[in-house]
């Protein structure tokens, strides 16, 4: 039996990677709603093929979960910017005013973002995930709802977003304790953040994304070492001072 080729041609990779940046941008520097939408996607499609590179069931399976997930947040997007379009001839990413397109927007960028009760497939993806592309998925990946969230805040609904940002810190801190793969313990510790960032939003948008750029430092400081020690579970990571003191 072949080993499966662990490595992606780098062409492709760096085609991939190049897609991921332009995706972001292309979102967060959108004043439409089509353009935005269309970054998200372009994002979602980049990253597919980093998550499953390892061909492993696990990565396929985390990739199929990962674009299923995102797909339905993305079609929640449209369809609730098309219907604030419809009750308010507004296609302005800012000018989010129909209740019922707030409340489905909140619950998309929600699910987008993997707040609870919508954050089971983030831990699941994240596990099946190579650190490098965790890291992505854990900083990269959540700038444009970050972004989006920033740009609609005062259309958003508030009780459910507080709602959900209270849920997502405490079930973030808690089902953390009880894991013993770093990956999953770093999903978890995400969501708990997003939960404070989330609240935050409410009373202070620019405050939330000075806690965004300070978490994506502190978890590309973690990841980062992580890789270099190739440490997976709290057990390797026990021992790995003998290999690597520093």
């Amino acid at each position: 039996v072949q080993p499966l080729p662990l490595l992606m041609n780098p062409q492709a990779k760096l085609i991939f990677v190049i897609s991921l940046i332009l995706g972001t941008t292309i979102t967060i520097s959108s004043n439409h709603w089509v353009m935005a939408w269309t970054g998200l996607e372009i994002n979602t499609l980049a990253i597919l093929p980093l998550i499953s590179k390892s061909h492993h069931p696990r990565a396929i399976e985390a990739a199929t979960k990962y674009f299923l997930t995102q797909a339905a947040a993305s079609a929640l997007v449209l369809f609730s910017s098309m219907s604030n379009a419809w009750q308010t001839g507004q296609w302005d990413i800012t000018q989010l005013t129909d209740p019922m397109s707030c409340t489905i927007f909140t619950a998309a960028i929600a699910i987008k973002l993997g707040l609870v009760p919508f954050h089971f497939w983030f831990p699941e993806v994240l596990q099946g995930s190579p650190l490098t592309t965790g890291l992505a998925l854990a900083t990269i990946m959540k700038l444009p709802p970050i972004t989006l969230m920033f740009m609609t805040s005062g259309s958003l609904n508030p009780i459910m977003l507080t709602t959900m940002a209270i849920m997502s810190t405490a079930l973030g801190g808690w089902m953390g304790l009880n894991q013993t793969q770093i990956r999953k313990i770093l999903a978890f510790s995400s969501i708990s953040h997003l939960g404070w960032m989330t609240i935050i939003l409410i009373y202070n948008p620019k405050l939330t994304l000075l806690n965004f750029y300070l978490y994506t430092v502190m978890t590309a400081a973690t990841f980062l070492t992580l890789n270099s020690m190739k440490a997976l579970k709290l057990s390797t990571l026990m021992t790995s001072w003998t290999k690597s003191p520093t």
